[in-house]
């Protein structure tokens, strides 16, 4: 069972940054895939980028490489994603989730979800 709760979200000007942080609250998250969604209002959940909790290896969709970027403290079992030269349709509420073992880019095969914290990015 892991649960996970975000932070981070805000009202931001266009070119802006912001870093979301996911607190996972779980005996080990050893093989746990950590990712990011998001959903902007009247569209479909989509993946942001996700790490293999373990090793560290990152996946990003592409469009959003370059400006966002996951990481994560183990000690602190929180993983985050910084969001920089933010732009308008960044805007949508943004979720972490978790699964095990295999990376995956459907939210539908995530087991674990936070609650969302929303980012909106004005012009």
């Amino acid at each position: 069972q892991v649960q996970l709760v975000e932070s981070g979200g805000g009202l931001v000007q266009a070119g802006g940054s912001l870093r979301l942080s996911c607190v996972a609250s779980a005996r080990t998250l050893s093989r746990y895939i950590m990712g990011w969604f998001r959903q902007a209002p009247g569209k479909e959940r989509e993946f942001v980028a996700a790490m293999e909790w373990s090793g560290g290896s990152t996946y990003y969709t592409d469009s959003l490489k370059g400006r966002f970027t996951i990481s994560r403290d183990n000690a602190k079992k929180t993983v985050y994603l910084q969001m920089n030269s933010l732009l308008p349709e960044d805007t949508a509420n943004y979720y972490c989730a978790s699964r095990y073992y295999s990376l995956s880019y459907n939210p539908r095969d995530y087991d674990y979800w936070g609650q969302g914290t929303q980012v909106t990015v004005s012009s």
